[in-house]
């Protein structure tokens, strides 16, 4: 019997991870350098198939791209071998590599916690135009993919996503799985809310290049587990499947049999000399998970209404640059340019780039989750340190109204940094803007599930303020923070709600040497 709806495991769990300055203060833990994970997933007894490293440039401006949808394609379209390649080096491919003495640097597509990179991406697909049917992954580390399964298993991902009308329909799915240990080697128990903040920060990439690509899709998270994670052969006390991304459509849905999945005897490089074992990890998963195909239909049939609270504070309607105004900044060099943010000079953005961000990046997320484009699972609040044309304090965003509500004023410098775990980029960024969300109604429709959607789309509504930022030229890190003192330090208007992702966005400070 599921345990989906049994909520308890989410508050467990949400609790036992948050940060406080006492938690912080009695964690002993420490970084054994010399155990340190491998970054990349790899099958050493696979034969690679090199990726298309020539591709064309994708010109689409970064801001168009985060705020358009790409299901507006209907017709036929077949990803060719090209797109694929595109896709998957501006959500995950390597941008960068730097030696120094003990080794090389990677620098990735999409932002990830401690820059760990535990987010793997496979494919399942019927046969494409340049690439035969199968189950394959793809390894960033030499922009390959290798073949894990021969034949075409679509059908299985139709099955498990209860015949969901985007999997049904796609020549070609995409499959993110997260490595518990690549991040756990450093986070410990919290890695399973890293999970979804890393899958969503990769996916706000992913999202805004299906956009430029013509290559309809959507986010996807609502399956039986086993079943992908059998197709993936996957050990699933390491490793899971945390989001489908159907890819294209296919000119005659999926309706084969679904094959048998016997399992995979392949060998992947070891990861580390010794793995730490977080079980909390594992049972929180557990809770979450689809037992049965009819589960999966049954829990995507209710709707999600958002609910946003009237304003009673001061407003200050939004004012994005105009077209005429916005800098041309295509995604693919935005992407290959981006980097987190190390240090953030304490001087002014303006208020139309804040406007740009927030108007772009919270348009809505395509997903299965959220049946009405548009609709949220997180709400969106702002403590602003230095934002040209308007006042330095704590805002909520109307996303509906395109407004910021003031409900504090006053210089929290000093508080910004406390809220940010304690580190000067909060303190010294511009604005720092936090996606928080009430779970009591989201675990009431979605059951444990619901911890999983709304910690993913917050993600991915940070990653798009990621690109909107470097497609303006300035800065953004993402961050972590003291859950409980957040939550207050916004109240009585935050009461209630739970933190779910930060952003810090600012004027990077120039390198001293």
């Amino acid at each position: 019997m599921t345990t989906n709806r049994d909520v308890t495991a989410t508050w467990t769990y949400h609790g036992s991870t948050k940060h406080s300055f006492e938690s912080i203060r009695r964690n002993r833990h420490f970084l054994d350098w010399d155990n340190k994970p491998l970054p990349f997933k790899i099958y050493a007894s696979l034969e690679a198939m090199t990726l298309p490293h020539e591709t064309p440039l994708v010109q689409m401006p970064t801001l168009s791209a985060i705020a358009a949808r790409s299901d507006e394609v209907r017709n036929e379209c077949l990803p060719n071998l090209v797109t694929l390649a595109s896709l998957l080096f501006l959500s995950a491919g390597i941008t960068k590599r730097r030696a120094y003495p003990g080794g090389e640097v990677y620098f990735r597509a999409a932002a990830n916690t401690g820059a760990l990179y535990h987010i793997d991406l496979y494919l399942v697909c019927g046969g494409l135009p340049d690439l035969p049917a199968g189950v394959y992954h793809f390894g960033p580390h030499d922009f390959s993919l290798r073949r894990l399964r021969e034949g075409n298993y679509r059908s299985v991902l139709v099955h498990a996503s209860g015949e969901e009308h985007a999997v049904t329909n796609a020549p070609a799915t995409l499959i993110c799985t997260s490595t518990y240990w690549r991040n756990a080697w450093k986070y410990q128990a919290r890695t399973y809310r890293h999970c979804f903040w890393d899958a969503g920060t990769l996916l706000a990439n992913f999202l805004a290049a299906a956009v430029a690509l013509k290559t309809p899709t959507q986010v996807v998270t609502g399956f039986v587990d086993a079943e992908v994670n059998q197709l993936l052969n996957l050990d699933t006390n390491r490793e899971v499947a945390l989001a489908l991304l159907p890819l294209g459509i296919a000119a005659v849905a999926s309706a084969d049999a679904i094959p048998a999945l016997p399992p995979l005897h392949l060998t992947t490089v070891p990861l580390s000399d010794h793995e730490v074992d977080y079980p909390t990890i594992r049972t929180m998963h557990t809770a979450s998970s689809l037992l049965n195909a009819e589960e999966v239909r049954v829990w995507r049939e209710g709707v999600w209404q958002s609910h946003a609270p009237q304003p009673a504070g001061k407003l200050f309607p939004l004012t994005p640059l105009t077209e005429a105004d916005i800098l041309i900044a295509p995604l693919e060099h935005v992407i290959r340019h981006r980097g987190s943010t190390r240090r953030f000079a304490r001087e002014p953005i303006s208020f139309p780039q804040l406007s740009t961000i927030l108007a772009r990046s919270t348009q809505g997320v395509e997903a299965d989750f959220l049946q009405s484009h548009g609709t949220t699972l997180t709400e969106v609040y702002l403590l602003v340190n230095a934002v040209d044309g308007l006042a330095s304090g704590a805002y909520f965003f109307h996303r509906d109204q395109q407004t910021l509500e003031l409900l504090r004023e006053g210089n929290f410098r000093k508080e910004a940094g406390y809220l940010g775990l304690g580190q000067e980029l909060a303190a010294d960024a511009s604005v720092n803007i936090f996606c928080l969300a009430n779970l009591s109604p989201i675990l009431g429709r979605f059951g444990n599930r619901g911890y999983r959607a709304v910690q993913l789309e917050a993600a991915i509504i940070g990653g798009k303020c990621y690109l909107a930022a470097y497609a303006q030229r300035l800065g953004a890190t993402g961050l972590t923070f003291f859950d409980d003192d957040v939550t207050e330090f916004f109240s009585p208007h935050a009461a209630g709600k739970s933190v779910m992702f930060l952003t810090a966005i600012g004027k990077p400070a120039k390198r001293t040497s």
